[in-house]
Order: structure tokens, then sequence, then C-alpha cells
């Protein structure tokens, strides 16, 4: 196929396809070339990076559950010095590269934005799904004011596109969203995982090291698409969709919902290769659709009649 109706633009950005690899899952997309045509995706948002080396948390870290799994990583990753010096050259010519990075200060943010604006990157993703520790442990996607001042930070600290990624953790999205967009956003990311636990009824244990981790895949998809829909009716910037996509049908979804690109995240575990099968399949289905440009799909959502 051509992908001529699936090339699209987003934040300046050419893409071949609106197709993500999500943050997390898919290692630095260099461990999927055997798999995947990189060049063919709209980008790879890499493993979270930040300031200082982490090791990760103890104990178990992952445990699947009956649609999806449970993750508690802790962010293991070699820091931005590494992966400047390292990793970045090595994958820079292979793809669009987003850099997903995590701070625990406002200030950490506006130095990785600083650091990582540079030739290879392609745009960052800011993670707020994490605490500020000088602010009383206050996790930044939760709170209007500390969600913008990192977004502020960073786009004060690069000419990247800045690519806010929002935590389904909270009572009204949308407020959080207008707040980043209000900050400078270039585009949302929507959504993290959802907090979730597992207890082993024999031994009376949580199953995860953390106690607690992060839902993704099949289970939380109804709730993404209904955040990416809310968030679509209040902002103007555009919105990567992300949550349980697994099939062409659920990317179809997303878009329909209001998002200019989706992201696959838990499926590249099960199926290394499905970000392909989608883009081959959305291809088919706007062709069957009589539709010339994925463009023409998003935000098409039909209201029920009354």
């Amino acid at each position: 196929m051509d992908n001529l109706c699936l090339q699209t633009e987003l934040c300046g950005l050419k893409l071949n396809t609106p197709i993500f690899a999500a943050s997390g899952t898919f290692g630095f997309g260099e461990e999927f070339e055997n798999f995947v045509d990189l060049k063919r995706l709209g980008g790879v948002m890499v493993k979270c990076i930040t300031l200082k080396p982490r090791r990760g948390n103890d104990g178990v870290r992952i445990t699947e559950t009956p649609a999806g799994m449970l993750n508690a990583i802790g962010l293991e990753n070699p820091g931005i010095e590494t992966f400047l010096e390292k990793i970045l050259p090595r994958i820079k010519d292979k793809m669009n590269v987003i850099v997903n990075v995590s701070g625990s200060s406002v200030e950490d943010y506006g130095t990785l934005a600083k650091m990582l604006d540079t030739d290879g990157v392609a745009a960052i993703e800011l993670n707020i799904s994490c605490p500020n520790v000088k602010d009383g442990g206050i996790i930044f996607g939760t709170d209007e004011r500390q969600a913008a001042a990192v977004t502020s930070a960073a786009k004060r600290a690069t000419r990247k596109p800045v690519i806010v990624k929002l935590s389904p953790n909270v009572t009204d999205i949308t407020a959080i969203a207008r707040a980043v967009e209000s900050s400078g956003a270039d585009c949302l990311s929507l959504i993290n995982t959802l907090m979730g636990m597992e207890i082993d009824i024999n031994t009376r244990r949580a199953t995860l090291g953390n106690l607690t981790g992060g839902l993704s895949g099949g289970a939380i998809k109804p709730v993404a698409v209904r955040m990416v829909w809310q968030t679509a009716q209040v902002v103007k910037i555009p919105i990567i969709g992300m949550g349980g996509i697994r099939s062409v049908a659920d990317a179809a979804e997303f878009f329909l919902a209001g998002a200019s690109a989706i992201a696959v995240g838990t499926a590249n575990f099960a199926e290394p290769s499905v970000t392909m099968k989608i883009a081959d399949d959305l291809e088919t289905y706007l062709r069957g659709q009589g539709l010339k440009n994925i463009r023409e799909l998003i935000g098409k959502v039909v209201q029920p009649a009354t």
C-alpha cells in the first residue's frame, strides 16, 4: 500500500502514518527493527528518560490482568547523558524520535527540555504523572497549577514541539488539558495508565513489589476514548490518543473521538508488529469509507439522535 491516505502532519512533523509507538512499551525503537518499519511509524516515544539513571522498583514489576496488565517499572532508564551520548546517535536517523521525560521538580523538566533541544530529537513528551518532591509530593498531572508550570518550563527551554501526556487519575481531565494548552503545549497525549492493584489471595500480599501500578491494555480503552472525546471538545491543539489500542477498530474509535494520531502501547508486547497491521488495516478502512485522507475521519463521531 502507498500510505498516501495516512500521511499527515502533527506539530510541524511530517508523518508517514498517524501511528506512534507509546513510551515504555517499545524500548528505544531499535529493539523492534526486525518486526516494524520504523520509518513508517509516525514516531517512537522512547522509554522515559530522567536526569539521573534510575534502577527502577524492586520486586515484581509486571503482572497480567484479565484484559491488560499492571506495571510498576519505576522509570528504570540510563539517564539523559547516556541517552544523548550513546543511544540517540544510534536511533536518530531511523525514525521520528519523541523523547518522553520525567522529573521530580519543575526545574528538572526545564533542564531536560534544554538538553534535548538538539539534532535528532523530533519532539519532547512530558510525563507529568510523577510527584513534585519540592512541593510536598503533589502529582504534576493532577494539579492544574503544577501541570501548567511544568509545561511553561519546558517550552521556555526548547524549540522542539512539546507534547504533554495527561494522567487519567483526575476528576476532570479537561481542566488539566486547558491549563497546559494555555501554558504553550503544542500537543496532548492521553491517556497514561490508570492506577490499579492486584492481591494474591493465598499469600494475602500485593502482587507488585510497589503495591500499586499502572493499568494498561484493552481494559482501559473505553475510558481513554471518553477522555479523548471530552478533551477534544475544549482544546484547539492536536491530541494523540492511546489506551488499549489493539486493532484498526480501536484506532478508528480514537480518530472519530477527535484524536489526530494514535499510539500503541501494551499490544506491542503480545504482537511486536501490531503497528504495521493497524497501518495496513487503517488504510483499507479509509478507502472502504470513501475517505482520501486520515484527517477526514478526525472528530467525526455522530451524536445520538434525540
